[in-house]
Parts: structure tokens; sequence; C-alpha cells
């Protein structure tokens, strides 16, 4: 769960030639250190992709264009790696001020496709669908630099909640496979979160997340057959290491992971 105290060594910066963090001040127990809008350019180009502008915060945004412009660059397309507020909220407002489009998965943003490589200002980016934290999640690879921006698919620090109903354990196991399959092949080194800090090691991260599912899956899988009879019993024997503010959050979790095992009886 993405519920640890904010580490206050992050705050965003460059995390490469191609990618630089402006961490949004809206810090708490589930947006952790605050949320990351990402700003990528090809470098010596004057167009600038941003990634997740964030919720609706006039000074966040402009303290995001204020990045932009004030290197005599201009912002050339917008994407979201999911639709929730602490990500996506300001989009349509970013959009009027920068008149640069938006694209996403969903939610009425139906044009990403998987696979789909995008090109601006000389910069590569490839879409990597990777639901299950929401059904409209996406991650995003910079080849050039080895990274993939996830979104909240994986965090650079603690893990993430799977959002049910609209969230599906099945979907995010399937999703950390397909980032884990990029990892063994060297497409993906490091990982460029949407909250937390950069992740230098992401083989690792990935293992990490994929064996704490099977773990949490397992334990959820006990407390049933002990007894438990509603998500909120589980969380309290599951979950009692984790702080009670993301309880709700970790009750989605388990109301998946319950869903995960009716399944696959």
């Amino acid at each position: 769960m993405n519920g640890a105290a904010a580490d206050p060594g992050w705050g965003g910066g460059r995390t490469g030639d191609r990618a630089e963090c402006v961490l949004c001040p809206n810090p708490s127990p589930m947006t952790l250190d605050g949320t990351n809008t990402w700003l990528l350019a090809e470098p010596g180009s004057d167009e600038v992709v941003v990634v997740d502008p964030g919720p609706l915060d006039e000074t966040h945004l402009a303290h995001v264009l204020d990045r932009v412009t004030s290197t005599g660059r201009r912002v050339a397309l917008t994407l979201l790696t999911h639709g929730h507020a602490d990500h996506a909220e300001s989009a349509d407002r970013f959009a009027e001020l920068t008149g640069a489009p938006v694209r996403a998965v969903g939610r009425g943003h139906d044009d990403l496709r998987a696979g789909e490589s995008l090109r601006v200002g000389g910069l590569e980016v490839l879409v990597v669908p990777t639901p299950g934290h929401t059904s409209d999640s996406v991650s995003f690879v910079l080849p050039a630099d080895n990274t993939l921006l996830t979104g909240d698919t994986i965090l650079g620090r603690g893990t993430t909640v799977v959002a049910w109903p609209d969230g599906s354990l099945e979907a995010y196991l399937e999703s950390l496979a397909r980032i884990e399959a990029l990892t063994r092949a060297g497409a993906v080194t490091t990982l460029s979160p949407g909250h937390g800090p950069f992740v230098a090691d992401a083989a690792a991260t990935v293992t990490f997340y994929l064996r704490h599912r099977a773990e949490r899956l397992e334990q959820v899988r006990a407390a049933v057959a002990g007894g438990a009879q509603t998500a909120c019993a589980v969380v309290e024997q599951v979950y009692a290491d984790v702080p009670r503010s993301v309880w709700p959050a970790a009750e989605l979790s388990v109301q998946a992971q319950l869903e995960y095992l009716r399944e696959h009886r």
C-alpha cells in the first residue's frame, strides 16, 4: 500500500537526459510526496510532452508551464497515465493554457493504442497498457533512456492500490508480468513513477511487487479460511502492518483479491 511517510529527499528534478519531474504540492498518505508531473523532451528540442499535469491546482500548473517556457520551449502534447483526479483533474484546464492535445485511455480519450510509438520533437514514447490499478491505466517507455513512466501501477516507494471495482487484480498481475518482460529484455531498466522517487532498479522492484501480491493473496485466502466474512474483517487481519489512514484503500484491494479468489477456485 502507498501509505509510507513522505521522503523529504524527493522533490522532483531531472532523472535523465529526457525526463524532469515537477512535484505537485499535494502530499497525503495516498499520494506520498505528491503527484509527479513529468516533462519529457529530446535534448535540444523545443517541444515538450507533459505526463500527468495533476490536480486542478493553478499554482502547480503555472510552475509546470514556467519550467517549460523559461527555457524557450512549448508543450506539444499532454499524456495521462489514468483518470484519477490527482493525475488528471487539470487536463482540460492545462489544454486551455497550452493549446496542446491531451491523449489517454478511456473517459472520452480512447485514442492511445497498445504499442503505439509517439514522436514529438525527436522524442520517442512507446505506449504500454498496464490496467489493474484502474481499467484505464497506461505506462510509457522512453526507449532512449530505458525508463518506464508507470503512473500508479508501480510507485517509487511502497505498493499501490487495486482500485476495485474499476481495478482488477487479474489485470494488474498481467500488467506486472508485462513490465517484468520489458525488464528482462533490457528495454526498461529504471522506473519514473507517478508518486515517490525515481526507481533505479526496475527489475528488482517488479520482482518485489509480484512477490508482495502473491504473499498478500495467500494472506487473504488464509483469513477467509479462518472465518473472516467481510473485506473489512480481512483488512483488520491482513493489513494490520499499514497505517489505518490507508485502510479504506486497502479494503478496495481486498475486494479485488476476493474477486480474484472467487474466479480462480
